[in-house]
C-alpha cells in the first residue's frame, strides 16, 4: 500500500531564508488544534511566513471561522514563531476556506478521523 505523500508547503521564506525553515516549522508544530488533535503544520493552517526588514509575517487560516480555539491558536502560533525565527512576528488571517486538500499530511483521513 502507497504512503500518503506529504507535501510541505511552500512559504516565501522558503526562497528568501531557507535556513530559518527547520526551526519555526518545529516550533510551529507544537500548536495542536485541540479539536482535531494535529498540529497546525500537518493541517496546512500556515499559509505563508514572510520576512521584511526584520519582522515576520505569519499568514493562516482557521479550520473554520467560528473555531472556539481559534484565538489561543492565533495567540500559541505567534508565541511559537517568536521563538523560531527570533524577532517579531506578525499574524494576518486569511480568508481561505480550509479543507481537506490543504493538509500537508493526508494520512490522517486513514485514520478513520474523517469520513
Amino acid at each position: 500500500m502507497n504512503e500518503p505523500e506529504i507535501k510541505e508547503i511552500q512559504w516565501t521564506i522558503h526562497s528568501t531564508h531557507p535556513d530559518r525553515v527547520p526551526e519555526v516549522r518545529a516550533k510551529l508544530a507544537e500548536v495542536v488544534d485541540p479539536e482535531i488533535g494535529m498540529t497546525i503544520i500537518q493541517l496546512g493552517l500556515v499559509r505563508d511566513v514572510i520576512i521584511e526588514n526584520d519582522i515576520a509575517r505569519l499568514k493562516m487560516i482557521l479550520t473554520t471561522p467560528f473555531c472556539p480555539y481559534g484565538p489561543a491558536m492565533i495567540e500559541m502560533t505567534k508565541a511559537k514563531a517568536m521563538e523560531g525565527l527570533n524577532m517579531p512576528v506578525t499574524v494576518e488571517m486569511g480568508m481561505d476556506m480550509w479543507d481537506f486538500s490543504m493538509m500537508e499530511d493526508p494520512s490522517a483521513l486513514d485514520w478513520g478521523m474523517y469520513t
